[in-house]
């Protein structure tokens, strides 16, 4: 049984059923939708993708609205021909996150069983209110005739804005303390209890995911997910706002939590560690419990998977990245590039952040390889890693600017399109207007979970990242008898 619920869908199919169950007149009115199941490691979503519009006298409206046998019978029939869950959505005379009459709550429980026979995937219900706010529900078998009503944590609509709608019983709001006057001053109280109840992902805690979590941490945010499987190693000292040269060796997960914990302005801060590549199963379930996700990744694999989950999970993607270039040997300049990725927008793959050659060639375990690695041009791409803290710092901050825009639209702004900072001349480049190649088939995946294909599996370098941990640990163990026996003889010649 999963620990939380919600509900996502793409904002095109939001404005239809808006425009199909807000009527002028008052009448409330109902209709089905199909999903398809996004299962993370706490949270199942229904990502919903097809509307099924009732047809003549499939409903009866006396200001209250009940559907027909015959409209549920054919929406059942799609949905077993299709493989896919059933969603029943009716409107509420009211706004807000509405809660359900006796009537809802028969007539959800009075279908539950039938949906769930046929299609073995639990009913969903959802009432929108007239300032089109969605409340959501599943209904899961208890045993017998009985079913349980679980209420989402929020509800997603995903397009140009990420507009997030929450069970207040569920994810209360935060208590908006003295130290949060500021913020909320900047983007208000609405927006604040939007933003702080999100769940963030970051993926990769390395120099810009670590600040990623600082600015995040101070600014509120309760519910992050921190998904890294490497250690930190001493060349990472001049670039890492987490750790000190007492966290060499130790995990990233572990010291970016204890820094959050140390840090955060939230009250009961809930941090998950995950330690694990977001390539792997665990670390791929953990990113599909967030609402949105920062790739902080330099490797082509991780990308295409977060690609991915943009589209057919419907969880946005704030991706950046650095590249620092030399001549002759000498540095020359350095660009940073970052973007939002999420139905409606240019994905990854068609803005070049990877390639699907590049990822093959990850998977294949030829970027882990150093006689690979040795053959290649000393300019190739997979050589390239240098980084500096003011460059990652820079790209970090425009990342949270970005969520900001995203969630909020605050002076009207939720999308920035694709921004390249070039450090000499010192300019910022936007291209806004950009779309996929006419080839990219990135759209047709949208909502359609992992239906489709599998992306994750075995990850070469996060396992040998276990191995290395396993290692030391297993020295630091043979030494500790010598430890203890070298501080007796010490204490002993006093």
């Amino acid at each position: 049984m999963p620990k939380e619920f919600s509900v996502a869908l793409r904002d095109s199919l939001n404005q239809e059923l808006k425009r199909f169950l807000l009527r002028e007149e008052g009448q409330e009115d109902l209709a089905f939708a199909l999903w398809n199941p996004s299962y993370g490691a706490q949270r199942i979503t229904a990502l919903l993708h097809t509307a099924i519009w009732p047809g003549d006298g499939d409903r009866i409206q006396h200001g209250n609205v009940a559907f027909m046998p015959q409209y549920f019978e054919r929406v059942c029939k799609i949905a077993m021909k299709e493989g896919c869950g059933i969603a029943f959505m009716h409107s509420h005379i009211g706004p807000g996150w509405q809660s359900m009459s006796e009537d809802d709550t028969q007539a959800e429980a009075g279908i539950a069983g039938s949906v769930e026979s046929l299609t073995d995937l639990p009913l969903v219900g959802l009432t929108l209110g007239t300032d089109g706010t969605w409340s959501a529900r599943f209904w899961t078998h208890t045993g017998g005739k009985n079913f349980k009503r679980h209420w989402c944590r929020n509800v997603r609509v995903v397009g140009e804005q990420l507009s997030v709608f929450y069970a207040n019983e569920v994810v209360p709001k935060p208590k908006l303390r003295e130290l949060f006057k500021r913020t909320v001053a900047v983007w208000g109280e609405k927006n604040y209890n939007t933003l702080a109840r999100l769940r963030v992902g970051i993926v990769g805690l390395g120099s810009v995911g670590s600040l990623v979590v600082e600015i995040l941490a101070r600014m509120g945010f309760k519910y992050v997910t921190l998904i890294d499987f490497d250690e930190i190693q001493p060349h990472n000292l001049d670039r890492l706002t987490i750790a000190t040269a007492e966290d060499v060796h130790k995990l990233k997960v572990d010291i970016a939590k204890s820094k959050i914990e140390r840090i955060a302005t939230a009250e009961n801060i809930a941090v998950e560690r995950v330690p694990f590549s977001v390539v792997e199963e665990d670390g791929y379930r953990a990113a599909l419990d967030c609402d949105v996700i920062f790739s902080c990744v330099d490797r082509p694999r991780p990308r295409k998977i977060l690609n991915h989950l943009a589209y057919a999970h419907l969880i946005p993607i704030i991706d950046g990245g650095i590249a620092v270039r030399f001549k002759n040997g000498e540095f020359s300049g350095a660009d940073w590039q970052l973007q939002t990725v999420a139905p409606g927008r240019v994905c990854l793959e068609c803005l070049r952040a990877f390639t699907s050659d590049d990822a093959w060639t990850e998977e294949a375990g030829k970027m882990d390889d150093p006689s690979y690695l040795q053959g290649l041009p000393q300019n190739h791409h997979f050589k390239r890693n240098e980084n500096v803290i003011p460059f990652a710092a820079n790209l970090a901050s425009l990342e949270v600017l970005h969520l900001i825009a995203l969630v909020t639209g605050a002076a009207g702004q939720a999308d920035f399109g694709v921004q390249r900072f070039r450090w000499i001349p010192g300019i910022m480049d936007s291209n806004i207007l950009r779309n996929c190649e006419k080839y990219c088939d990135i759209d047709s995946l949208v909502a359609r979970g992992d239906r489709d294909f599998v992306l994750f599996g075995k990850d070469p370098a996060a396992e040998a990242a276990r191995r290395r941990q396993s290692k030391s640990k297993s020295v630091f163990i043979r030494l500790i008898p010598k430890i203890y026996v070298l501080e007796f003889l010490r204490k002993g010649s006093r």
